[in-house]
């Protein structure tokens, strides 16, 4: 298994997306990990993030600021929408464990658990918004409610510990919690995630405006948000996004998305500079 990335990391341009490794270390509940097998491997995305500048983002390249931001909007706007049922499925593939293809990896927890144990009774793992659903009153409606770029596996249990909270440093560990943190308004991922739930909520704040009858999502300085359509904290979500830069995993699982699903992209997986371009 790999060691969990060190924190004050910064991002880096991005590597071809092959699937040169596992994921970060599980919990210690978790299914032992196994040698990342050839097959795995060859279901990695193989182009890089250039090879979509001069086409997908060709209209964003050399912006900054809300014109960026604008930009990306309408880019990633042009999407396939699944429906909440077929979101289970999409996730068996989105986030299936490298080494083990009859498994998926657990956002928080980091613990590869079997792709049939799906539902809602604990041992299971269910459908977690990143984007807390309440922050903007969406639910599960097809729409915001059912984009798999925020929508990840995690023990019933865990998800429920996380809630709506914001996310924030601080807190402390529970069950299963792989290393992430807990407190009474605040939610800390594990770090080998930190960089993938930070992009998560800022491609939702992009894709998301306000124009087609959902909520205007925005990231802000909070962790109080309660159903307001915003998420917090930015400063600590940017710092997140420079620690855990895009591994060889997120990348995949934006591929896997564009190539199979919603036909569009996370623009800060492949470009995670553009967080601090725009915010």
């Amino acid at each position: 298994m790999l060691a969990i990335r060190p924190r004050h990391r910064k991002a880096v341009a991005l590597a071809t997306a092959v699937v040169l490794a596992g994921l970060a270390a599980p919990s210690l509940t978790a299914t032992p990990a196994k040698a990342t097998s050839a097959t795995a491997t060859t279901t990695a995305a193989t182009t890089t993030a250039s090879d979509y500048d001069s086409t997908y983002y060709r209209d964003a390249i050399g912006k900054t600021g809300d014109s960026l931001k604008s930009s990306l909007h309408t880019i990633i706007s042009d999407q396939t929408k699944l429906s909440y049922s077929a979101v289970w499925n999409a996730l068996k593939v989105t986030d299936q464990d490298p080494a083990d293809s009859g498994n998926v990896i657990l956002l928080y927890s980091g613990i590869s658990r079997s792709k049939s144990l799906n539902g809602g009774d604990t041992g299971d793992w269910n459908r977690e918004h990143v984007w807390a659903k309440s922050h903007g009153d969406f639910g599960t409606s097809t729409g915001p409610g059912t984009d798999i770029h925020h929508l990840r596996p995690e023990d019933v249990r865990v998800n429920g510990v996380r809630g709506n909270k914001d996310f924030d440093n601080g807190g402390s560990g529970f069950t299963d919690s792989g290393g992430s943190l807990t407190d009474s308004d605040s939610f800390e991922p594990r770090d080998a995630v930190k960089g993938d739930v930070a992009r998560m909520i800022f491609y939702m704040a992009v894709r998301y405006e306000g124009g087609d009858g959902w909520a205007d999502l925005e990231v802000n300085g909070s962790v109080d948000n309660g159903s307001s359509p915003y998420i917090g904290k930015l400063a600590v979500l940017k710092e997140w996004n420079d620690e855990d830069p895009p591994d060889a995993f997120e990348q995949r699982r934006n591929q896997v998305i564009y190539d199979d699903y919603q036909h569009n992209r996370n623009p800060f997986v492949d470009h995670p500079e553009w967080v601090e371009a725009i915010w």
